[in-house]
């Protein structure tokens, strides 16, 4: 702490509120003394945190998200906030859809939504309260109970070589079922998540059918292209 005081000229109380700021971006982990870059992501933030951050990125996602779904349609909607805003704005524009979803805060926006407009089942099984989702084997099952056109999802980070994760390993088992029981998966990612990733993988972008892509660098889109996969950025 005190090399960084004299570094850059600042109080002890300065460096340690940028360093706290730095840490709440996932752009540093807080050490004894000072900070270190993070490495892979063991800790998670807890929804409500989560849900206020990046929200201009994510509101875009959301729209564009939105458009790509037709009346009648099947999709599940996993734990991320994104995918939360997502629901959101589909709610008000897709008709007739059967939402499939873990997540609690998902779930309560049916409780004002017209039942002739949308309908959503619950997917049930261990509570979490840091992410107000429901993860384990029983979630996992009801997830396998169905087949969907759409899965709207996000993710912690992405690796360089293309792989999806998560720091929780249950979360991570709940998406990856997701993924493989919709015909048209769709990642919902802002630029973040390229420069950020979890200990447990969900799957490899390759199994993705559409990722959408909000203030990422052209460079992380062209990685992704390399890889064969369809980017759409908004």
């Amino acid at each position: 702490m005190t090399a960084l005081e004299s570094e850059f000229g600042v109080s002890s109380a300065t460096a340690r509120r940028d360093l706290a700021e730095l840490e709440r971006q996932g752009k540093v982990k807080r050490t004894h003394g000072g900070a270190v870059l993070p490495g892979v992501a063991q800790h998670e933030d807890s929804f409500q945190q989560r849900l206020g951050e990046a929200v201009d990125a994510k509101k875009r996602l959301a729209r564009a998200a939105a458009k790509l779904l037709g009346a009648d349609e099947t999709v599940f909607i996993d734990s991320s906030t994104t995918a939360y805003y997502a629901t959101q704005r589909m709610l008000a524009e897709a008709p007739n859809v059967t939402y499939l979803t873990n997540l609690v805060p998902a779930m309560d926006l049916f409780s004002t939504a017209d039942p002739s407009w949308a309908s959503m089942v619950g997917l049930g099984g261990i509570f979490r309260p840091l992410t107000l989702s429901f993860v384990g084997p029983c979630t996992t099952y009801a997830v396998e109970s169905y087949l969907a056109d759409r899965t709207f999802f996000s993710v912690k980070g992405l690796t360089p070589d293309g792989h999806l994760t998560e720091p929780n390993p249950l979360e991570a088992e709940v998406k990856r079922a997701m993924i493989r029981r919709a015909d048209n998966p769709v990642l919902l990612v802002d630029g973040r998540k390229f420069e950020r990733r979890g200990a447990s993988v969900i799957a490899h972008v390759s199994e993705v059918s559409l990722v959408m892509t909000a203030d990422a660098h052209r460079s992380h889109v062209e990685a992704l292209e390399v890889l064969g996969v369809e980017v759409q950025s908004v």
